[in-house]
């Protein structure tokens, strides 16, 4: 499950930065992707509707969410967590 979660992760962020989803790393933060404020919370909406889960992501506050969105990495490790937490 987890490739799986992670390769849905990386395609919609590279569907937000207009990449290719190989050119999207685990280890690049999304302003190296060239993803704005907008393109994060397009990105988070892609997620929630994926995997059926509720982001704790205030999109005014970013710096205080539950929620990391500081790297590529940090973003599949987040899912996996909240998908785990609906078990």
């Amino acid at each position: 499950m987890t490739a799986d979660i992670r390769g849905r992760v990386i395609a919609i962020i590279a569907e937000q930065a207009v990449l290719d989803v190989n050119e999207v790393k685990p280890d690049m933060r999304l302003d190296e992707l060239g993803i704005d404020s907008l393109g994060m919370v397009e990105a988070i909406f892609a997620i929630e509707e994926s995997f059926d889960i509720s982001v704790p992501f205030n999109a005014n506050e970013p710096d205080k969410s539950d929620f990391d969105m500081t790297s590529v990495a940090s973003i599949i490790s987040a899912v996996e967590g909240l998908i785990e937490q609906q078990k």
